[in-house]
């Protein structure tokens, strides 16, 4: 199938397992059952429980990527269903229980490398270190951006990362204290401040969601912006089977394939705000032996070995996947800085405005 039918395709799939889920009876929004499931929230399973995307084929052309999650026997019923709906073309995979990375297992102790992970002190600031809101864990500094609108452009410079890294909660306010390392890694310091929680895109508990992230205003900090591969200033829309890397606070520097774009349904359990669903999100699965992302890798970027970026890593899970590593979830990277009016930043020379 080309894109556009693979798109149509999936829509319908998307109605076909709505109505199934509905049928067989399976657990509806966590809103509808009241204040104690609320609770409980990020370990209920939503209805269609099956995300629905597009996956590359050899060949050419786009197939259906089918996602369900381990565990749920109604589930892997209306996959059986859907699944022969698709034919040939299906691509289907289980996955673990889908949670922000900041929440995705363990944190190992402070690393003595970057090879291992970031989680000390860096000045200057650089990409895949430790940050977070001063009431947060601790998450990863994905990129620096500029406002992109000339009415908006201030001359500042914002450190981009994920809104539970750099918010964290509805009580958030912008002006908030950032800090560099993040709480979790001892950033509790005066000297630790970075700057302040400028702008966060709200996380929606009704409507599907297409980001996670938010903007930090940098103080007069020192500044590096190279990354593994460089300036990363260009960015694309991930079309499927590109080799991948980010460097992230935990697993530092790893490498993934793009398994699956334009992924709809995506249900990602959030400790305060419970099961969110997302649209249109991108699936990576690593290709080293250990897993793409773990906790404390939220927020960081995505990119192309060329250096181009394409996304936003926000979730994933600890099982799953054809490797059984787990699968990590991104957010396009043009959406997140479209929604935030802003750009990555491509003049070093000012970084303080």
């Amino acid at each position: 199938m080309d894109r556009d039918e693979a798109r149509k395709m999936k829509e319908q799939l998307a109605a076909f397992a709505r109505e199934l889920a509905e049928k067989h009876g399976v657990v509806a929004t966590p809103r509808s059952v009241g204040a104690q499931t609320m609770a409980h929230a990020a370990d209920v399973v939503r209805a269609p429980t099956l995300a629905l995307g597009l996956v590359p084929q050899a060949e050419g052309g786009f197939g259906i990527a089918v996602r369900y999650r381990l565990g749920i026997p109604r589930a892997r019923s209306i996959v059986r269903k859907v699944s022969a709906e698709i034919g040939p073309d299906a691509d289907i995979r289980r996955t673990g229980r889908i949670r922000p990375v900041s929440e995705l297992g363990p944190r190992p102790p402070a690393p003595t490398s970057q090879a291992d992970g970031d989680t000390d002190r860096r000045r200057p600031l650089r990409p895949g270190i430790s940050i977070g809101h001063v009431g947060v864990t601790a998450g990863t500094l994905g990129a620096f951006v500029t406002r992109a609108s000339p009415v908006d452009r201030d001359g500042h410079l914002y450190a981009l990362s994920n809104y539970h890294v750099l918010a964290g909660s509805p009580e958030a306010r912008p002006g908030d204290i950032v800090l560099q390392p993040g709480p979790a890694d001892g950033g509790l310091a005066p000297g630790d401040r970075i700057g302040e929680l400028t702008q966060v895109v709200d996380l929606d508990t009704v409507e599907p969601s297409f980001t996670d992230a938010a903007i930090a205003r940098l103080d007069r900090v020192p500044v590096d912006f190279e990354y593994p591969v460089g300036r990363v200033v260009k960015t694309a829309r991930a079309l499927g089977g590109e080799v991948v890397g980010k460097v992230g606070r935990t697993t530092a520097i790893t490498r993934g394939r793009v398994t699956a774009i334009e992924l709809d349904d995506v249900i990602v359990g959030y400790e305060d705000l419970g099961a969110l669903n997302f649209d249109d999100q991108i699936e990576i699965e690593s290709l080293d032996d250990g897993p793409f992302s773990r906790g404390g890798d939220s927020g960081a970027l995505v990119y192309r070995e060329d250096g181009v970026a394409l996304g936003l890593l926000f979730a994933g899970s600890e099982s799953g996947g054809r490797s059984g590593k787990g699968l990590t979830y991104a957010n396009p990277i043009d959406q997140v800085l479209d929604i935030l009016g802003v750009e990555l930043a491509r003049e070093p020379t000012h970084p303080f405005g």
